[in-house]
C-alpha cells in the first residue's frame, strides 16, 4: 500500500527531518532487491544488521530508510532521508525498534484496510493450503495472498504492507519454530478466520514437551481469533481436532474423511502422478473432485480450501472447480521425466509425517522400481535418530525397492531399511545422490526426492539436468 512518509511516521511514532509528503511505493529489508521509491527498514537479523546497508539502500533508490534513533549515520548519508524510531524496550534488554516499527506499520495497514484476513498454519503443507484457499476464493473475490513461504516475523509484516484497498480478502501463511511466534504474528495480522492443517514432529529440538508443545503452539492461531471468527480444523488429525474444544458450532468447521467432518472426503483414490480423486460431501451435496496434486495429505489441504470457500458463500461446484486448478509448486511434488524415469521433486522440506505421506504416494504409482532419495530431516531434537529409523522401517515394510539416504541422520534410515531386507545406500551430500541417480536410474523407475530445506536436495536433480546439457 502506498503511504506518505508523514502517514508512516504517524503510525510508527517516528521522528526526523524527512519530507512528510514523499511517498513510499513499497517496503523492503533487502538492498539487493529493493526497488525505486520503496521504504527500507534497517532490521537486525541473526547475522546482519540492516543499518550497515542503509547507504546502499538509498543509493539503490529507496525513498527513505527507517533506522534506530541512536544510530550514527556515516558521512554521506542524508539525514533528511532517515526515519528514526526508538529502540524497543522489553524484559531482558533492548529489542529491535526497527523491526517493531515495521510490524506496527503492517498492523496499522491491515486495520486501515479492514478486510477479512485468513491465517493458515500447520506443521506441513502450509504453503500448499494457502495456495489452495486463495485459488478457491479467487473465483469470487479479489484475493491477496502472501508470496512464497514468507511466514515469519519478517515475512508476514512485509506481506501485509502489500495490501491494497481493492483486495477483499487476504490469505496469510503463518509459520513458527518456537512457542509464542504464531501468537505474535496473529497480533500483527489480526486474522478473522484460521486454518490449521496438521500437527507433526517438526522443530522438536525447540520444544521440551515434544509434539504436545507443537500442537499448543499451532493452537495459538485458533486462540487469537475473535469471537465472531471461524476456525477450519482437520478432523483427521486428533491434535488439530482437539483445538475445537470449547468453540461453538458457529465458530468451527471440521474437514477430513472422518464421519464428524462437515466438509468430508469420500471414495479417495490415489492415481499416481495424475494426483488424487475423491468425492467431497458438504451440506447434503456431493461433488467429484480430480486433484492434480499427489498424496492423501493434499486431499486434506483441498478440503480446507473448499470449506473456506463454502463459508464465504461460494457454491460447492465453484469450490471443487477451484481446487482442481491447483498445480504443484516449486519443489513441492513437481514431476520431472528423465530418460524414461519419473522423478517426483518434493525436496522443499520434510518431516517424518510428510515423508511417510509422499512415500505412500510414490508406492501408488505404477513403476518398475520405486526409489526414495531421502535427505536428513532437521530440527527433530533428541528423537532424530529414532524418527529417521522409523521412516526407514516403514519404507521397507511398504516394499520400496531402493533407498538412498543423504546426509546426517539419514544414515539411521538407511540402516533400518537394510535391516528390513531392502537395498539402501548412504551418501554424504546431495551432489553424490545426484551422481548415484545418473549411474543407477533406469527406464520405468519412479523416484521420490524429499529432505529438509537445509539439505538442498534439489542439487541432486541438478545432476540429471547437467547430463542432459552435455
Amino acid at each position: 500500500m502506498k503511504l506518505t512518509l508523514g502517514r508512516v511516521a504517524n503510525w510508527i511514532h517516528a521522528e526526523g527531518t524527512f519530507d512528510t509528503a514523499a511517498e513510499a511505493v513499497g517496503y523492503s529489508i533487502d538492498t539487493r532487491t529493493i526497488g525505486a521509491g520503496e521504504l527500507y527498514f534497517a532490521v537486525k537479523g541473526e547475522r546482519l544488521d540492516g543499518h550497515e546497508y542503509v547507504e546502499a539502500a538509498l543509493a539503490n533508490g529507496a525513498v527513505a530508510a527507517v533506522v534506530s534513533m541512536r544510530w550514527l549515520a556515516p558521512q554521506g548519508v542524508d539525514e533528511a532521508r532517515l526515519v528514526r524510531v526508538p529502540d524497543r524496550q522489553h524484559e531482558g534488554g533492548e529489542g529491535d525498534g526497527v523491526l517493531h516499527a515495521m510490524q506496527k506499520l503492517a498492523h496499522a495497514v491491515r486495520m486501515d484496510w479492514g478486510g477479512r484476513v485468513i491465517g493458515v498454519t500447520g506443521s506441513a503443507g502450509k504453503t500448499t493450503t494457502k495456495e489452495a484457499v486463495a485459488q478457491v476464493l479467487a473465483a469470487r473475490f479479489k484475493v491477496f495472498k502472501s508470496a512464497g513461504n514468507l511466514n515469519n516475523h519478517f515475512g508476514v509484516p512485509l506481506q501485509l504492507l502489500r495490501l491494497e484497498m481493492e483486495h477483499e480478502v487476504a490469505v496469510i501463511e503463518m509459520g513458527m519454530n518456537h512457542a509464542g511466534e504464531i501468537a505474535a504474528l496473529a497480533k500483527i495480522a489480526a486474522p478473522d478466520w484460521g486454518v490449521v492443517s496438521n500437527v507433526a514432529a517438526v522443530h522438536l529440538e525447540f520444544f521440551e514437551d515434544g509434539i504436545a508443545g507443537i500442537a499448543k503452539a499451532k493452537k495459538e492461531l485458533v486462540d487469537a481469533l475473535p469471537a465472531y471468527g471461524l476456525a477450519f480444523l482437520n478432523a483427521d488429525d486428533a491434535r488439530v481436532a482437539a483445538m475445537g474444544a470449547g468453540l461453538s458450532a458457529e465458530q468451527v468447521v471440521f474437514c477430513g474423511s472422518a464421519a464428524t467432518a462437515q466438509v468430508r472426503a469420500e471414495e479417495i483414490e490415489e492415481t499416481g502422478i495424475e494426483g488424487m480423486r475423491f468425492t467431497v460431501v458438504a451440506s447434503g451435496e456431493r461433488m467429484p473432485v480430480r486433484l492434480q496434486l499427489m498424496g492423501r495429505h493434499n486431499v486434506s489441504n483441498a478440503l480446507a480450501a473448499i470449506a473456506v470457500g463454502l463459508a464465504s458463500g461460494m457454491t460447492l461446484a465453484e469450490c471443487a472447480a477451484g481446487v482442481e486448478e491447483l498445480r504443484a509448486g516449486d519443489k513441492r511434488g513437481e514431476v520431472v521425466e528423465w530418460r524414461g524415469a519419473t522423478v517426483i521433486n518434493d525436496s522443499y522440506n520434510s518431516n517424518p509425517r510428510a515423508l511417510d505421506a509422499m512415500v505412500d504416494a510414490l508406492m501408488a504409482m505404477k513403476a518398475q522400481r520405486h526409489i526414495v532419495i531421502a535427505g536428513e530431516m532437521l530440527e527433530l531434537g533428541d528423537g532424530a535418530a529414532a524418527l529417521h529409523a522409523a521412516c526407514g522401517r516403514r519404507m521397507a515394510e511398504l516394499g520400496v525397492d531402493v533407498v538412498v539416504g543423504v546426509r546426517g541422520f539419514a544414515q539411521e534410515m538407511v540402516e533400518a531399511v537394510l535391516a528390513g531386507g531392502v537395498d539402501a545406500v548412504f551418501v554424504a551430500t546431495p551432489e553424490k545422490a545426484g551422481a548415484w541417480m545418473v549411474e543407477n536410474l533406469r527406464v520405468g523407475d519412479a523416484v521420490l526426492l524429499k529432505a529438509s530445506r537445509g539439505v538442498k536436495l534439489e542439487r541432486a536433480l541438478a545432476a540429471l539436468h547437467a547430463v542432459e546439457e552435455r
